[in-house]
């Protein structure tokens, strides 16, 4: 078979294997079934220490205290 960039794939798509499939006509593999790639033994995700989490959550609050508050427009 040899693969066409044309086809509309109407003949149909048989199974081949598990989440594989191809095209009657022109013979394009079409998937169907796969799970992300991903390597085995990658760490998890590191997370800050508690210390360094809550002086980022400060620093931010303070940030946060020094733009003028605005009236909403109904007050």
């Amino acid at each position: 078979m040899t693969v066409r960039s044309t086809c509309a794939h109407r003949g149909g798509w048989a199974a081949r294997t598990r989440g594989e499939a191809r095209c009657r006509d022109c013979g394009t593999v079409r998937f169907s079934e796969y799970g992300a790639l991903r390597p085995p033994g990658l760490p998890h995700a590191a997370t800050p220490p508690r210390r360094t989490a809550i002086a980022a959550d400060r620093a931010a609050a303070q940030q946060m205290s020094r733009f003028p508050r605005r009236r909403a427009w109904w007050g």
